[in-house]
């Protein structure tokens, strides 16, 4: 009778040896200014894909995502920056918005969509892949802070239907931060999210290494001065209450840097949070002017060197915060600004390489920079080219509809762009 309790002991310790040691080598940590993973340094290149969970919700989708997840492995890409879910219908500052939503009206989910997200987990999972996860979207194209603020009778249906000017997108969702039941109906789909179980892993979110990080929202903005401090503290409610939820997995903010904070005062104070693991930083030369009109080879070095400029002021924050720092979105167009697939990516290349170099050089020194998901990875998605901007029934490609269908994605086809890719990953891969 000893000798049995004595051996179930053994299993006993066995078992829990091996979920002890399985736990250590999965779940992404952050610590002295590094992401590690079992003690060993993580770097990575990653893309974004935030349509995959939407993709993966049919046949046809699952086999897209295998195939697509499997070129990425090829070419050592192991980080995927995907959307939780979009929230309300219809459409939204004069375009259409991703569909379907997963939260279709306040506090009402159609949890049955989100069996796609936990397909891409799954396949996630067996290829040794991470996702960084965003619970919102500060811009239209989902829903986001704008859904929340016309169902709580701040932005009238009419408004929210037709194109805002940008002074009016601003003066709007700077509203988000102040409205309680916005951000109380907001915290719903977090804690909805953050506490589901995998459907197929049989998995609870929050025991799942196939995820790095939880993201407050794509791009949270104060958007006016007089929302700063209402922001300050939302961040700071929402990374408390992720925490509370979820002991294992990393939680960031989603921002886009000093661009996106009105300033780099606020930029480091968001940051400084202590549920705040790592920081962000987004890079848009079109959206910023960096570039006049479709002049990109003329201005290809000033765009360069400005994003040089931005990328070294932002790492010195979080050197100072002893945070890693990701730059998890950067796109350009394709040569010409054209979007047929058939037009080159020479300058694409040469601005991908100058930003994988920053990564690279930084992994080498063991200094703050750790990651680099590009926007956007359309995989074996095609444009259809009948309209410039998306319609029901086009393939789903990086491009949010509110952009032209092709403007900055990545295609599997673009031979000369994957290049430069992989000789990154190999680099990357090589550093101990």
């Amino acid at each position: 009778m000893e000798s049995g309790k004595h051996i179930a002991k053994l299993i006993l310790l066995l078992i829990f040896s091996q979920h002890f040691a399985f736990a250590q080598t999965s779940f992404v940590s952050a610590k002295n200014s590094r992401f590690m993973i079992n003690g060993k340094p993580y770097y990575y290149i990653g893309v974004n894909y935030w349509y995959g969970g939407l993709v993966a919700n049919d046949v046809k989708g699952k086999e897209r995502i295998r195939r697509e997840l499997d070129f990425l492995a090829a070419n050592g890409v192991n980080n995927l920056r995907v959307m939780a879910g979009a929230e309300g219908t219809g459409p939204i500052n004069g375009v259409p918005r991703v569909e379907p939503a997963l939260q279709k009206s306040p506090g009402v989910f159609r949890k049955e969509l989100l069996t796609g997200l936990d397909f891409l987990l799954a396949e996630m999972g067996k290829r040794k892949m991470k996702a960084i996860i965003f619970l919102s979207n500060n811009w239209e194209w989902s829903g986001g802070f704008l859904q929340y603020l016309n169902w709580n009778g701040l932005i009238a249906d009419s408004v929210l239907r037709r194109k805002l000017t940008w002074d009016e997108m601003r003066d709007y969702v700077s509203l988000f931060y102040s409205c309680g039941n916005c951000v109380g109906q907001y915290e719903q789909q977090v804690k909805m999210l953050v506490k589901r179980v995998n459907t197929i892993t049989k998995r609870k979110y929050t025991d799942d290494p196939a995820i790095m990080a939880w993201e407050i929202a794509n791009e949270p903005r104060p958007m006016r001065p007089s929302a700063i401090e209402d922001y300050k503290k939302f961040i700071s409610r929402t990374a408390a209450l992720i925490r509370s939820l979820d002991k294992k997995h990393l939680i960031t903010i989603g921002s886009e840097g000093e661009m996106g904070s009105e300033n780099l005062d606020v930029f480091t104070a968001i940051h400084s949070d202590q549920n705040i693991d790592y920081a962000t930083i987004h890079i848009w030369p079109k959206n910023w002017g960096w570039f006049k009109d479709t002049a990109i080879a003329r201005d290809i070095h000033e765009v360069i060197s400005k994003t040089d400029q931005y990328i070294r002021k932002h790492a010195a924050i979080a050197r100072q915060l002893s945070k890693p720092l990701v730059v998890e979105e950067f796109g350009l167009p394709r040569d010409g600004h054209l979007f047929v697939l058939s037009a080159t990516t020479t300058l694409r290349d040469k601005y991908y390489s100058s930003i994988f170099s920053h990564l690279l050089t930084h992994a080498r020194n063991k200094d703050v920079i750790a990651g680099a998901n590009f926007w956007t990875f359309s995989g074996s998605g095609r444009p259809s080219h009948r309209q410039v901007l998306w319609k029901k029934g086009d393939d789903i490609i990086g491009d949010p509809p509110v952009e032209e269908q092709g403007l900055n994605s990545v295609f599997d086809s673009d031979t000369s762009t994957w290049k430069v890719v992989t000789y990154y990953t190999k680099q990357l891969g090589e550093i101990k």
